[in-house]
This record gives structure tokens, C-alpha cells and sequence, in this order.
């Protein structure tokens, strides 16, 4: 098998990168979903209630910043990482506080959302655990992804799935599933069973197989929603009463080590 795609999410529920490659680091992909979008009182807000959070993106600074951009807009907003701004509440599950972004971004956001809203910065992501229930150890850290590190998909579960979909349906894009890591191979959800996987020199173990929710159903270039994934995967794949697709990780990082691996497209994927 081979890494056949990596994806970034600078901002949680924005839009995704594609990258050539990206350094692991023990929360997961570096640059990967340390910022994210909550209301005046530090509720998250995802595109699971706001579709439209899905049409904005954002494109990393050198310097950890971000440019963020939305359609029709002349030029993108630069925000700077906020160190030193006094941390706010935020509702995110293990993450009470986390440092607001400014005036700038929150207007930007605001005005583009129709709503107020807040972007807000995770500063430490080794404070905030990943929970046991969904396969993590004592002094494993998280970015403010929902349950895991990294998310996995397979070029030949997503083939098995469109197979499965009624003809009408057009086929589905792995953008919709989210992934940070896409590989191929030839056997059908074969990852649901993996205990490890390592993808070039990096080694990374099996959390938990994904359960999918209504983000799935949206269409990410249109925008609009739709019943699939989740009623196919509803006949093919559901059990514990939630539907399911892809596995997450969590990296296996030698201790000591001077510089995050890097991951590379292309890079051999070998289950373990």
C-alpha cells in the first residue's frame, strides 16, 4: 500500500488542504485543526450546525499564522497566533480554555457566518487528552479534533461504498469523510481490523474505527445536503446503533526525538 493523500484543516469544520507532506507530531499533524470557531460564550460551532463554515479556508503562515480567505473576497485576512492574549472558556470536551484571535478575525468571521462568533487558538494540544473510550493513554495529547489524532480512509472502502450507492447518487469525493490520511489497497475496509500501521518511518496505532455524522452529507463544493453516506452506510455498515467509516490514530513517537517525522505521498503503508 501506499499514501496515496494527506490533508490538512488549519481551522476546525473550514475547509481542508491537500499537502505534499507534513511533520507528526504527538497530537497529530502539525498545523492540523489548532484553531476553531465558537460562539460569545465558548461554545464550539462546527459545520455540523453551520454548513457554511465549510466554504471558508485557510492557508498557514510561515510563522504559525493564518490567511483566511471566503469566496468573492478581494484578499485574505492575515491573523497572527495569538500568544499572550489572556485565554477564554471554551466548551471543546478536555479543552476549558483556549486564546482568542482578535477583533479582525472575529469580525471577519462574524460578518461571513451572519452570526457572532469567535476564532480561537489551542496553545498546548498536550493538555487536552484523548479519552480513553476512544483508545488513548496517559500523556497522549490532542488537537481540537473530535476524538482522535489523525483520521485514516482507504481508497478501497470509499470504491466499496460508491459501489454500494444507488446509481442516481453521484459518486462521493474522501473530501466528505474528512480524512488527514488516504491510502489504497485492494481489500475493503481491511483497516477496520489493523492494531498498527506504519506509514514511511513513522508508526501509529489503531484508536478506533469512526463513526460518521451529518457532515458527511454535505456536499463540499456545493454546500448542499444530501441522505448519503449515511443512508448506504446505514445498510452495509452500521452497528452500536452509528454508521462507520475510516479508523483514527495516534502516533507512536519515539521519545527524545529532535524533529517531528515527516510524512510524504508516496511513502509505503504497511499494516502491523
Amino acid at each position: 500500500m501506499q499514501l496515496t493523500r494527506l490533508r490538512v484543516y488549519p481551522v476546525k469544520s473550514f475547509a481542508g488542504r491537500d499537502v505534499a507532506s507534513a511533520r507528526v507530531r504527538p497530537w497529530g499533524l502539525e498545523g492540523d485543526r489548532r484553531w476553531g470557531v465558537v460562539d460569545p460564550d465558548g461554545t464550539p460551532v462546527t459545520a455540523r450546525e453551520r454548513n457554511a463554515l465549510l466554504g471558508l479556508t485557510a492557508e498557514p503562515t510561515a510563522d504559525g499564522g493564518l490567511l483566511l480567505a471566503a469566496p468573492g473576497d478581494a484578499e485574505p485576512l492575515r491573523v497572527e497566533v495569538p500568544i499572550g492574549a489572556a485565554p477564554i472558556p471554551v466548551g471543546h470536551s478536555r479543552q476549558r480554555e483556549a486564546l482568542p484571535a482578535g477583533d479582525e478575525a472575529d469580525a471577519w468571521l462574524s460578518e461571513r457566518m451572519r452570526m457572532p462568533l469567535r476564532l480561537v487558538w489551542q496553545p498546548d494540544p498536550l493538555r487536552r487528552p484523548v479519552n480513553p473510550a476512544h483508545g488513548g493513554l496517559p500523556g497522549e495529547g490532542l488537537s481540537l479534533a473530535d476524538a482522535g489524532p489523525l483520521l485514516l480512509t482507504s481508497e478501497a472502502s470509499l470504491a466499496q461504498l460508491n459501489a454500494w450507492t444507488p446509481d442516481d447518487v453521484q459518486p462521493l469525493d474522501m473530501v466528505r469523510f474528512r480524512p488527514n490520511l488516504v491510502v489504497d489497497g485492494e481489500e475493503p475496509f481491511a483497516e477496520d481490523s489493523w492494531t498498527h500501521v506504519r506509514i514511511g518511518g513513522v508508526r501509529f496505532r489503531f484508536g478506533e474505527v469512526c463513526d460518521r455524522c451529518v457532515m458527511t452529507t454535505i456536499d463540499p463544493t456545493s454546500l448542499a445536503r444530501g441522505k448519503d453516506p449515511i443512508r448506504t452506510l446505514a445498510k452495509h455498515r452500521r452497528w452500536d446503533g452509528k454508521t462507520w467509516f475510516g479508523v483514527r490514530l495516534i502516533p507512536e513517537l519515539e521519545d527524545g526525538a529532535a524533529t517531528a517525522p515527516r510524512l510524504a505521498v508516496g511513502d509505503e503503508v504497511e499494516a502491523c
